[in-house]
């Protein structure tokens, strides 16, 4: 199956069109290190031993940045399959598009020394994009994959392989803008006024390097909020759904606390789970019922007028 994934090629998009010509999508991290001998092993395997030497290079650097940085490394470099698809961000409001066509490719000497070939077809504009994914694209990782997006992507990059999207997807896909919608309007509520939640009384939104617990940054596309127990042992992946919660976000959330524990945690933390949603069902509860450290919150937005 066809994944979509977008791979940053310097600040601004600034070394696209060098790599686009070359017919290649490339990285940097390590710069000069060749990384053929850590491949081959998964992405935990290769995160365990290229954190503590990117470490090295970057001496001062927070373990958990580190981490996040080498998954990024192994993602460009191997976890993107061939028959893949790329997308490139150039300077302005513009992303090329490409099919992977080889592995890993090592060229030292040059600015992305770490590099994967691409058979690049066309582009389109941000302006193109539904609200839902240009959201997506705005994370802050270098490389991420846009699963939820396939449809729309699909129609995007004209693939020449892609069959008309039935009225089932398109129908499926318009829901999803809805719910984006809805739940981008209750994320911006929650963060705002995080002070004054139950949430806030126990937890700060987490940070790290720059980068905001809000749409935190992961390598299967962002998570609405991550944030910290107030004494920092406790790290809590937080999902949100308009109306009823359907028991797909079990999985969602799962995957993100997966990536949280490989990633980020630190010696002495663990990582829990929240969705918060208008209503469950009884599908939602089963799931969580043998679902480890995940709980439910239901919210209530109120409005009032006073004189």
């Amino acid at each position: 199956m066809t994944e979509y994934w977008v791979v940053r090629q310097g600040a601004g998009g600034i070394n696209a069109a060098e790599m686009i010509e070359a017919g290649y999508v490339g990285v940097e991290f390590v710069g000069i290190y060749d990384i053929r001998a850590q491949l081959g092993a998964g992405p935990e395997a290769f995160r365990a031993t290229m954190t503590s030497i990117y470490q090295e290079i970057n001496p001062g650097m927070p373990r958990s940045t580190a981490s996040l940085c080498m998954g990024n490394l192994h993602a460009a470099c191997e976890a993107i399959a061939e028959g893949d698809i790329v997308l490139a961000p150039k300077p302005g409001r513009a992303y090329e598009y490409g099919r992977v066509s080889g592995g890993y490719e090592y060229l030292p000497g040059t600015d992305l020394p770490h590099r994967r070939r691409v058979d690049w077809q066309g582009s389109f504009s941000r302006d193109d994009m539904s609200p839902a994914l240009a959201s997506s694209t705005r994370s802050q990782m270098t490389v991420f994959q846009l699963a939820a997006h396939k449809v729309e992507l699909a129609q995007l990059t004209n693939r020449a392989d892609s069959s008309q999207p039935t009225v089932e997807a398109l129908e499926s896909e318009v829901e999803e803008q809805l719910a984006f919608q809805m739940e981008k309007q209750l994320e911006d509520f929650l963060v705002h006024n995080w002070r004054n939640t139950p949430l806030g009384r126990e937890y700060d939104i987490y940070e790290v390097d720059g980068i905001g617990g809000q749409q935190f940054p992961t390598d299967t596309g962002p998570l609405d909020i991550l944030s910290t127990s107030k004494d920092r042992t406790r790290l809590l992946v937080i999902e949100l759904k308009r109306g009823r919660a359907s028991d797909v976000v079990v999985g969602q959330t799962q995957r993100y606390m997966g990536f949280v524990q490989d990633v980020l945690l630190e010696q002495g933390q663990s990582v829990e789970g929240l969705i918060i949603a208008q209503e469950d069902d009884k599908k939602i509860r089963r799931a969580l019922s043998i679902a480890q450290n995940i709980r439910f919150m239901r919210c209530r937005v109120e409005f009032h007028l006073e004189s």
